[in-house]
Order: structure tokens, then sequence, then C-alpha cells
């Protein structure tokens, strides 16, 4: 079981950033995939960015290429989104997502199946 906890979200108008972190504790496999999805109101969960504990795995949803960066600090176990530019079609929960099946390794990375290991989320909203 991997515990996580996201922190960073806010509201921030159109063309601004902010920074997601997701702390991750509990067991830790050596290599495994972390995810960011996000929920827009009234809408499915749907993948953001992802990346493997390894480095590899790093995939973005079209209509965040170019904005967002994934990153991590592995010796804290932390999980990070940096967006820029943002909108507000952005606008929405944000959750990070553990799989230790290395689904971020593959074209499946997106969706929610397969994730066993969810946040609490946080929210951005994105205004005009």
């Amino acid at each position: 079981q991997v515990n996580l906890v996201e922190s960073g979200g806010g509201s921030v108008q159109a063309g601004g950033s902010l920074t997601l972190s997701c702390a991750a504790s509990g067991s830790t496999s050596s290599r495994y995939c972390m995810a960011w999805f996000r929920q827009p109101p009234g809408k499915e969960r749907e993948g953001v960015a992802s990346i493997a504990t390894t480095g590899e795995g790093i995939q973005y949803a079209d209509s965040v290429k170019g904005r967002f960066t994934v990153s991590q600090d592995n010796a804290n176990n932390t999980l990070y989104l940096l967006m820029n530019s943002l909108k507000p079609e952005d606008t929405g929960m944000y959750y990070c997502a553990a799989d230790k099946t290395l689904l971020c390794l593959t074209p499946a990375w997106g969706r929610t199946k397969g994730y066993t290991n969810w946040g609490q989320g946080t929210q951005v909203t994105v205004s005009l």
C-alpha cells in the first residue's frame, strides 16, 4: 500500500503557473509508475502525465504538452507537476496515483483502471 498526499492546488488567473506536489509513503518499491490525473467538473477523470521512478515512462496528455512538466525527487518520494500557461479548461481536481504494473511504459498510462493507490486530490481553479 502506497499512501499519497497531494498539495499545491489553488486559484490562479489564466496564463499563470502552479506546482503540485505528491508525497508518497508506505510500501514504495524500487520501480513503479506515478501519474497525475485530473477530473474537471462533471467529467471523467483523465490522465495528465506519468513517470516511472526510474525516469522512464514520461508521457503527457496532448492537451498539456509543452505547458506541464512532470518530475520527481526519489530521495524524498515526491512527485511534482509544474503547470505553466494555465487555461480555464485546466480547472479540476488533480490526483496523483501509483501503479506497480508499470502502466506508464505503455499506451494505457492514462487509464484510471490499474492504478491501485490514489491521493485525496487537490483543487486547481483557473479563471479568466
